[in-house]
């Protein structure tokens, strides 16, 4: 199996599939890249290289005790796009993933990367603070945080129906995949687990987001319980200059799965205009006014 390795020795497993302009995937907390199980083949057979990699303390590479904080994640994924040499990418990213591909701009610049994807994006901050008075209270989430380290199966399982909407209109998940998604969370470190998730929420990305000067898509659901739009897709549109916003209706957090064949659709699209602004160098990437 491939692996990199990072500053501190920590080995990064990373797979990768077909040729053409580069697509990095950087998975949701708790999940690894088993999770673009539906993009990943789609879009190779549209002509893209593709890698996923899993996050430190996720799925196989190794389950590190430090390092789940935004900056040296981002470093992480620097490695392995140094690693492998690519240019002109996407990046693509799902929940807190998406901190991990804001923060690895700040830090690394966007020499090597022609755009980027959020998708269902925890971003641009989450907890309630002075000037985020509708962020989330602390204080309830590290309750519930209490809730998921005493018994994580559990909890992964009780939140299940919420992650994938279950019993919106068009929603069918199977106990299986939802055994299997539930596995994967289990794949991740308990450490990893409390860690990378408080990163996600601890942190103002704000700053950043204005800063993003490469196209940007952006696609959330309108019943994501975990970041939820109005918090979370649309204040990202907001901050992001000339950034494109996809809502899609009915779908909650796990809208890769739910919604796989629009995401894809939206992604190919998004890739293509990409490949096509780089094959021409100016000018043909439009985008739409977030609302």
């Amino acid at each position: 199996m491939p692996f990199v390795q990072a500053r501190d020795q920590t080995r990064l497993f990373y797979t990768e599939g077909g040729t053409g302009n580069p697509i990095v995937f950087a998975a949701s907390a708790w999940l690894d890249s088993r999770m673009w199980e539906f993009q990943i083949p789609y879009l190779v057979d549209h002509g893209f290289r593709c890698i996923a990699y899993d996050r430190r303390g996720h799925g196989r590479s190794d389950f590190s005790w430090d390092g789940y904080d935004y900056d040296t994640l981002a470093d992480d994924l620097h490695t392995l796009i140094e690693h492998l040499d690519l240019r002109d990418l996407t990046l693509v990213s799902h929940s807190a993933g998406s901190g991990e591909i804001v923060r690895y701009l700040a830090r690394h610049g966007a020499e090597r990367v022609a755009s980027i994807a959020i998708v269902s994006g925890t971003t641009p901050c989450l907890m309630k603070r002075g000037d985020n008075p509708d962020g989330l209270d602390i204080e309830l989430v590290n309750a519930d945080l209490a809730v998921r380290t005493a018994d994580r199966p559990k909890w992964f399982a009780d939140n299940a129906a919420g992650f994938f909407g279950t019993g919106l209109p068009g929603i069918r998940v199977s106990p299986q995949f939802t055994d299997f998604v539930i596995r994967q969370c289990l794949d991740c470190s308990a450490r990893a687990t409390v860690e990378f998730f408080l990163t996600g929420f601890t942190s103002d990305l704000r700053d950043e987001l204005r800063a993003i000067d490469v196209p940007v898509l952006i696609v959330h659901g309108d019943r994501d319980i975990q970041a939820p739009l109005e918090l979370c897709g649309i204040k990202t549109a907001r901050l992001v200059p000339g950034s494109t916003l996809h809502v899609y209706e009915n779908a909650a957090h796990a809208l890769f799965m739910t919604h796989a064949d629009r995401l894809n659709a939206d992604l190919l699209a998004f890739a293509e205009m990409h490949q096509s602004r780089t094959v021409a160098g100016v000018g043909l990437y439009s985008s739409e006014e977030a609302p």
